[in-house]
């Protein structure tokens, strides 16, 4: 088999949780930078990574890197690499995005296009052709600028990984599948504990969590790109991944894991969704408010994605609403919270300064992950990320 260099992009802040996660599919990590994590596998790894990985935004093939300070660089850097090892003569090509941070280039459509140009004349000399039709499968690239160091990887995702296929319906607001699973294996929450969001609107953090009860791998039920690569993939090894991932699915798994919404609409969406998902047996979701929260168990966890009051009268309503949330987890037995915002008086109206706090990008969106402790049942040990 062959063997690859494989990009993973991620939210801004996740990083570990991806790492420990390619550690934990068995490769190699080579590099962890802000937002990506680099790793070595085969045809397989591609496949499986694709498959499995939870916080994981897509998977590239890392074609190349070299310096790059003119456009002259660009060009004769992209043209001396590779193409016609992932590329065939009929394919269809592009640089689908282009990001630069620190470089002296800059513009995204200028490097798009002179990258596109430096493809062409490579291929063109090894097809010995003056023009490609692209009229076959599609092989999108993806480029990284940093600090004038520039990093090509091939797209075998296509549409991000966080697209699982059950958000078929959605709130006004929804939060991002593998950031909300990254949230959640922020935590020491496992399957037999009690999860509850009580902002739950599409059902997003439930049903992830519900996916990672029953061992479900997340690209299960999904196509990628590289699927129609036969000159790099062959299609029974997508096949084994699917396979394996279905093997390790045990819908019997015994859980308390609950959604709440104020709104009727946002409790039927998120019913659906889970029903797509195949994991509606495993949650409970119902209409109920923050200030009805309550558990008579002890050891829960609250993981939530709040308000964070983007529109003016939203904002004015934040400091009782993050009341009402610190007054009901309060009033809980042992449990212990998370919850991501981007409003900044959090702790002070939630009444308690967080025990940790972490920084993660939701899109562009600065938000902070609050974490408050509950105590451990006898027994179990906390996980470092």
């Amino acid at each position: 088999m062959r063997r690859f260099e494989l990009i993973a992009p991620c939210h801004f802040g996740m990083e570990a949780v991806l790492k420990r996660e390619i550690i934990d599919l068995g490769y190699d990590v080579t590099e962890v930078t802000d937002g990506r994590v680099t790793f070595f596998g085969d045809e397989e790894a591609l496949c499986r990574a694709n498959v499995f990985l939870r916080s994981a935004e897509r998977i590239l093939i890392k074609v190349g890197s070299f310096h790059a300070e003119t456009f002259e660089e660009l060009f004769q850097g992209t043209k001396a690499l590779p193409w016609e090892e992932y590329i065939p003569a009929d394919g269809k090509f592009w640089v689908a995005k282009a990001g630069s941070v620190k470089s002296k280039l800059f513009s995204p459509s200028d490097i798009q296009s002179i990258m596109k140009k430096a493809m062409v004349e490579r291929l063109k000399e090894v097809y010995h052709t003056n023009w490609f039709e692209e009229s076959g499968n599609s092989y999108p690239i993806r480029v990284f600028l940093l600090k004038d160091e520039v990093t090509v990887g091939l797209d075998s995702t296509g549409e991000s990984l966080h697209k699982r296929g059950y958000r078929k319906l959605t709130a006004k607001a929804p939060i991002a599948e593998n950031l909300a699973a990254s949230l959640i294996m922020l935590t020491p929450w496992r399957r037999d504990r009690i999860l509850v969001d009580p902002f739950c609107g599409s059902g997003t953090i439930p049903i992830e969590a519900a996916m990672m009860a029953a061992n479900m791998a997340p690209g299960m039920k999904r196509d990628f790109t590289a699927m129609n690569w036969d000159n790099v993939i062959t299609k029974s090894l997508w096949a084994d991944a699917r396979e394996e991932a279905g093997d390790l699915v045990d819908l019997s798994v015994q859980t308390d894991i609950q959604g709440y919404d104020i709104d009727d609409k946002m409790v039927y969406i998120a019913r659906e969704n889970a029903k797509l998902a195949g994991v509606d047996r495993l949650i409970h979701f119902q209409r109920r408010g923050v200030e009805a929260l309550s558990h008579p168990k002890k050891y829960g966890f609250i993981i939530t994605n709040p308000p964070y009051g983007e529109r003016l009268e939203e904002k004015e309503a934040l400091p009782a609403l993050y009341k009402t949330i610190g007054e009901r987890y309060a009033a809980l037995d042992a449990w212990s919270m998370y919850l991501i915002t981007a409003y900044e008086q959090a702790e002070r109206d939630i009444g308690r300064k967080a025990d940790k706090n972490r920084k993660i990008y939701n899109g562009m969106m600065k938000t902070y992950y609050y974490q408050f402790m509950g105590p451990k049942p006898a027994g179990t040990k906390r996980d470092k990320v």
